[in-house]
């Protein structure tokens, strides 16, 4: 039997850890005595021991080793729930890889660009929806107005009902930049069953990973807002992946005063 200052040589544990372990039923002494009080352990109980130690080493909480030690009693179980533990730190890792890979990003933004400063991108994943949908050739982007009043039009009397995290959107479908004749479509996030009418189509529209910026203000700042996203696509290794969108928190049919637009402008990406 070994004297606890002994096992605490051997073991590599403190003392004061070897009683706390012993007070949340992790690691029992083999014996203590009645008299004084004095704990002793067996040398058969290093090897437990060092198992504490080992999963501690791995990241595990004292909790739920004890956890681990209570449920997993053969080599096996425990290299499989060890397997499952090493997928999740590796995910971990990748995810602390992403977060300083943005906030290098964001330094270097911040040091270079005084635009950093004013529109923050972050990455935002979109979830599937179902929506009202209505896409047509207009002359201008400044002529969208006409898509929302044939959604109003022809769904008056529909009773549409809107999704609890409803977007109102504008997606752009041009791969490019275009004067005239312009591809846009715009869609309301509903819930319930619809029949499409003759402009307005009802669809589910599939999840969507973009990088994000919301801006306030008048849409004069579209370019600066698109350059800030750019940069932030080009810097953290990201390549665009479908038309751009926008989601109109605050629009113009909610206020006639551009300065209290709110309007979030999204681009699909997927790493390179």
């Amino acid at each position: 039997m070994l004297k606890i200052g002994d096992f605490s040589k051997l073991s590599r544990i403190s003392i004061r850890m070897l009683r706390h372990y012993d007070e949340m039923g992790l690691l029992h002494p083999e014996n203590t005595n009645a008299d004084t009080g004095y704990r002793f352990y067996s040398e058969e109980q290093l090897a437990l021991a060092y198992r504490i130690t080992a999963l501690k080493n791995m990241g595990f909480s004292l909790a739920t080793i004890l956890e681990v030690l209570n449920t997993y009693s053969d080599s096996t179980a425990l290299a499989e729930f060890l397997q499952v533990r090493q997928t999740e730190t590796r995910e971990e890792a990748e995810a602390l890889k992403q977060r300083m890979r943005l906030l290098e990003t964001a330094i270097n933004r911040l040091r270079e660009d005084e635009l950093a400063m004013k529109y923050d991108v972050i990455l935002k994943t979109i979830p599937e929806r179902y929506v009202a949908s209505v896409r047509k050739t207009i002359p201008a982007y400044d002529q969208e107005g006409m898509l929302w009043q044939i959604m109003m039009s022809e769904t008056a009397t529909m009773n549409l009902q809107q999704a609890e995290n409803c977007y109102s959107l504008a997606v752009f479908h041009d791969e490019e930049y275009k004067e005239e004749d312009v591809d846009v479509e715009i869609q309301i996030t509903v819930k319930g069953n619809y029949i499409n009418t003759e402009n307005v189509v009802f669809k589910k529209v599939t999840e969507i990973e973009a990088a994000s910026a919301i801006y306030k203000g008048s849409y004069e700042q579209i370019t600066a807002v698109n350059h800030a996203v750019a940069d932030w696509v080009r810097d953290n290794e990201y390549e665009f992946n479908g038309p751009m969108f926008c989601i109109y928190h605050v629009s113009p049919g909610q206020t006639s005063n551009p300065d209290d637009l709110v309007t979030e402008v999204c681009y699909p990406i997927k790493r390179k």
